[in-house]
């Protein structure tokens, strides 16, 4: 079964469609907005990724989620299934195809340091980015039913690397 969108190669204007969604959010969260960063495989130079743009809105608080929502429906985004307790996410497609996932923490939540952690280990071990390159591309090529199994594959080498990011500090 096709994922959300097929794994492609490194494209140099990700950090580009980052910023500029970057600041299209920032207006929806206004004060309560702490940061917000470029995540996932799209954030990690020279790492194939399906070429969606995963952004960490970190805020001080969730009290206008609500409001948010509407804001970012606005936007072209879509409220999907809460990841967990805390972590709210949206998803953003244009023309029919996935372009965006939004994640909203809590300044605090553990999603926050964990993303932020296995960005960065991949960002700065070249051995590590290859072998997730890897086993994406082949997790894609044996998928059979689709995204979540797709995330089952990845999350124990993702699982790892976290914990060789904890291991570091």
């Amino acid at each position: 079964m096709k994922l959300t969108s097929s794994i492609t190669d490194y494209d140099q204007s990700w950090p580009r469609l980052f910023s500029e969604e970057a600041g299209r959010l920032q207006l929806v969260f206004g004060d309560a907005c702490i940061n917000i960063h470029h995540v996932g495989s799209t954030a990690v130079q020279g790492l194939a990724a399906k070429p969606e743009i995963d952004i960490l809105a970190v805020v001080s608080n969730a009290c206008s989620l609500d409001d948010w929502q509407a804001e970012l429906t606005g936007l072209g985004y879509r409220r999907g299934k809460d990841l967990m307790e805390g972590h709210h996410f949206f998803k953003r497609d244009v023309g029919g195809i996935r372009t965006h996932k939004l994640h909203v923490c809590v300044s605090g939540h553990s999603q926050i340091t964990r993303m932020l952690g296995i960005r960065d280990h991949l960002r700065s071990n070249s051995c590590d980015r290859r072998a997730y390159a890897e086993l994406k591309l082949r997790l894609e090529k044996e998928n059979r039913t689709g995204i979540a199994e797709y995330l089952a594959g990845k999350a124990p080498f993702l699982d790892e690397l976290y914990r060789k990011d904890q291991k570091k500090t």
